[in-house]
């Protein structure tokens, strides 16, 4: 999430030339490359260093990094445990934003929960916001392909009912590898998103004439991935693995691993809507980390699988639809579009009532759409 020094009333008249310009600047879309040609080297070292490398070649700044989960990097990242063909398929997709549910949204804050944290995240009521949701494309994609194969064929004597689930213990050498792996493509998603708020910064400076810091990364955090984290376990504390997929980390003020800048209030939690509702900003609570291994939800989740979405819009104009909602979307086709439309998703502001009221993580502010693009 980036939060800009823009109000509505400033960005409303330009908001058409806005996203169009996003959606030149940002490829979107299936197998959508970028502007970086990796080299090999070059491709090891963004699994290395994740945003870190992005920032040291020119594209962010150091305060960026500070405003990151795991600033930016897993250290466990080993590329000796990547395929080729996981490495041939990343070398041409940094900085792009890719397909399905991922998209980049420009928003204004519409409500405030919380004054004091909302504050310290430097949020305002009617600031223009932008909302980045994408990960490590088809590198992620087949490091997890890779995987899968490795582990169903071994067995490693737990059964699963479905494919997708197949796993191995967490001492064994698969498993190690395996983490090593995952952690080169958690850096490199935290690159592409980097890479992706630096063309954002870009477009932003060509059409409202503001300087790139303008737009300042609020927080970047994720939630598909695994990570060794310290947590109370029948009233001791130790070391466990802590897979967090389809959720968010909601951890509490006071705690290390919370920026230097919010520690006081904890850690921001961003839930995402939908293309025609809203998107939340809450904060990690004690009670998470009591709880839920401090944890809370990442969106409102589906009603409509992708194929039901596209049967239950067929024939209607998607765009026409959600300009009507007040919003400008942009994307590669209908049908893209149409596995994501509003009613495909449970109503994100009941979801995070939810977990507000269940104290996991609490509301500090409602964002509402303004324009979207998506592959």
């Amino acid at each position: 999430m980036l939060g800009s020094s823009l109000s509505l009333s400033e960005v409303k008249p330009h908001l058409e030339k806005l996203v169009e310009a996003l959606f030149d600047e940002i490829p979107t879309g299936v197998g959508a490359t970028g502007a970086v040609r990796l080299s090999a080297a070059e491709e090891r070292q963004v699994m290395v260093h994740g945003a870190r490398w992005a920032v040291t070649h020119g594209y962010g700044s150091p305060a960026d990094i500070e405003h990151m989960e795991e600033q930016g990097c897993l250290a466990s990242a080993d590329p000796d445990a990547v395929s080729e063909k996981a490495i041939e398929r990343g070398r041409k997709q940094l900085g792009t934003l890719g397909s399905g549910n991922h998209f980049l949204e420009v928003g204004y804050v519409q409500e405030i929960y919380d004054e004091e944290v909302a504050r310290a995240f430097g949020l305002r009521l009617e600031q223009v916001t932008v909302l980045i949701h994408t990960g490590s494309r088809g590198f992620g994609y087949q490091v997890c392909d890779d995987f899968l194969k490795v582990m169903a064929k071994k067995g490693h004597e737990i059964e699963v009912p479905d494919r997708q689930l197949a796993c191995a213990s967490l001492k064994s050498a698969d498993a190690q590898q395996y983490l090593g792996a995952m952690g080169c493509a958690a850096n490199y998603a935290w690159a592409n998103r980097q890479m992706i708020t630096y063309g954002t910064r870009q477009v932003f400076e060509n059409v409202f004439a503001v300087d790139p810091e303008a737009l300042r990364l609020v927080y970047d955090v994720c939630h598909n991935i695994a990570k060794r984290e310290r947590h109370r376990v029948n009233g001791e504390e130790r070391w466990v693995c802590v897979h967090r997929k389809g959720a968010t980390r909601a951890f509490p003020p006071g705690h290390a691993a919370v920026p230097e800048a919010y520690r006081q209030v904890g850690q921001p939690v961003l839930i995402p809507g939908d293309m025609g509702r809203s998107s939340y900003v809450l904060v990690g609570t004690q009670r998470a980390m009591d709880e839920t291994w401090g944890t809370t939800c990442h969106g409102a989740g589906r009603v409509l699988s992708r194929t039901q979405a596209r049967k239950a819009v067929q024939g209607r104009s998607i765009e026409r639809d959600l300009l009507d909602l007040g919003v400008i979307v942009k994307g590669r086709g209908w049908a893209s579009l149409a596995e994501e439309v509003p009613q495909a998703y449970k109503d994100v502001s009941r979801v995070v009532e939810v977990v507000h009221r269940a104290g996991i993580s609490r509301k500090v502010a409602k964002l509402r759409p303004l324009g979207v693009i998506k592959g």
